[in-house]
């Protein structure tokens, strides 16, 4: 006989199924999207479409990448998010060797003006982590802010010449801007002084970024046809024209509102680390409403924007018995009184959000290779992705799950992945390297 508690526990199943089933997608779900960025790829490139693109296709007027015969000292600066660093990159015959300094950006900088922002900066090589129209090596227009960046005064200026003055003003006046580069093109750069197969860069971290090398005849936005040049794709801007509205369920439409830029890098706010613990927020507020987490009790706590850290998702996806007890403890943290069902429904929301973000990634990432592919004219082909950030790197199930469905959505292209240990500076600085060498 059916008792009353199994069939309460049968209709709050259903009713958890029901609520995570827009997040759950299927394999043709992923091909939709693979096509639809595919279709903004080339939508970016063309000349006459590029301005209407959502996936922005920048160049970045790299065209080369080192060949082992870039010598001398390189000083390098990389702002790309919540930090600061400035390396010194030394390139010799023996290889790369690095010093750093890290420095967290304080509010006031990030969202002050454009002259605040600039007073430390002391580059040769720049790595610049926002979407920017170059023009050249050394020249490009900020198009937009993200990651929580507002300073004023800088949105349609050329940030180098930004640089410069800022230099000027600190009266740094030996050091030479030569390169601007995006966080991804500079991780493509310094993985692949390591390995020539490197034609990727990706970053999934606080935002998330792709670049590659693309034949200079697809290139409509600028002149010339021969060789290659690698192409900052901007793609945390895919679905801002729409496309994506079919897979952004309510709990992503409810982060996209309370950001500071709503409707705008909706594919970066379903991804990326600075996102996916106040879309699991907000899936736990709906759910405690309901009366399926937390006995329907009201949390104070769950009702504060970002109280649910991104880092979170690591510690609770950790499936061994010990995880139980570190989900309770966070719990116990945000003051939320949570029973051992509790603990396993919230592992299950949140491997449902990294699952979901990690397979979106490689649908990304699948149109990429793909495209590489048939520009070659290959049965098959194997390349190598250069990829850096946390969510990537910390996360326990992230690229495991965003390989497996890589393999599924690309199945003629080997890829491996080459984790970026130092990040993007070293790439500015091989940029930077390679720049001096050309004599550019």
């Amino acid at each position: 006989m059916v008792t009353a508690v199994a069939l309460r526990l049968a209709a709050q199943r259903q009713e958890v199924n029901e609520l995570l089933a827009p997040l759950r997608l299927t394999l043709p779900d992923l091909e939709k999207v693979q096509a639809l960025m595919r279709q903004e790829m080339e939508r970016g490139l063309g000349k006459a479409t590029h301005a209407n693109a959502s996936v922005r296709m920048l160049p970045s007027y790299v065209c080369n990448t080192p060949d082992g015969t870039e010598r001398g000292d390189f000083l390098a600066l990389d702002l790309g998010g919540t930090n600061f660093r400035v390396l010194l990159v030394r390139v010799t015959e023996e290889g790369i060797s690095m010093a750093s300094e890290i420095y967290v950006i304080p509010p006031p900088i990030m969202q002050g003006t454009g002259e605040n922002m600039m007073l430390q900066m002391l580059p040769l090589g720049f790595t610049f982590s926002f979407p920017c129209q170059q023009v050249g090596l050394d020249k490009a227009l900020l198009l937009t802010w993200t990651k929580g960046f507002s300073a004023s005064d800088c949105v349609g200026k050329d940030v180098v010449l930004l640089l410069r003055q800022a230099a000027e003003r600190k009266q740094h006046t030996a050091l030479k801007v030569v390169a601007l580069v995006n966080d991804t093109v500079g991780t493509m750069m310094s993985c692949g002084y390591d390995d020539p197969k490197c034609e990727i860069g990706l970053i999934v971290g606080t935002g998330t970024n792709a670049c590659y090398m693309e034949e200079m005849k697809n290139v409509g936005t600028v002149e010339g046809d021969q060789g290659r040049m690698c192409i900052n794709m901007e793609w945390g801007a895919f679905g801002d024209n729409g496309c994506l509205d079919h897979i952004f369920t309510q709990f992503d439409k409810l982060v996209d509102e309370s950001t500071i830029n709503p409707g705008k890098q909706r594919f970066e706010k379903l991804v990326s680390g600075m996102y996916l613990g106040e879309i699991v927020r907000q899936i736990l507020l709906e759910m405690t409403q309901r009366q399926l987490l937390f006995q329907g009790r009201h949390c104070t706590t769950l009702q504060t924007k970002n109280i649910f850290q991104t880092k979170f998702l690591s510690t609770i996806e950790l499936s061994n018995g010990l995880a139980l007890r570190q989900i309770r403890a966070i719990l116990q943290e945000l003051e939320l009184d949570a029973s051992f069902e509790d603990s396993v429904l919230m592992r299950e929301v949140c491997q449902a959000v990294s699952l979901r973000a990690a397979q979106l990634c490689a649908a990304g990432l699948a149109a990429v290779v793909e495209k590489m592919r048939e520009n070659r004219g290959l049965d098959t082909m194997s390349v190598s992705v250069g990829v850096d950030g946390t969510l990537y790197k910390l996360h326990p199930c992230f690229s495991q799950n965003l390989q497996k469905t890589l393999k599924e959505l690309a199945p003629n292209c080997n890829v491996t992945f080459l984790l970026s240990e130092d990040g993007s500076g070293k790439g500015a600085a091989l940029v930077a390297a390679v720049a001096t060498r050309a004599g550019l």
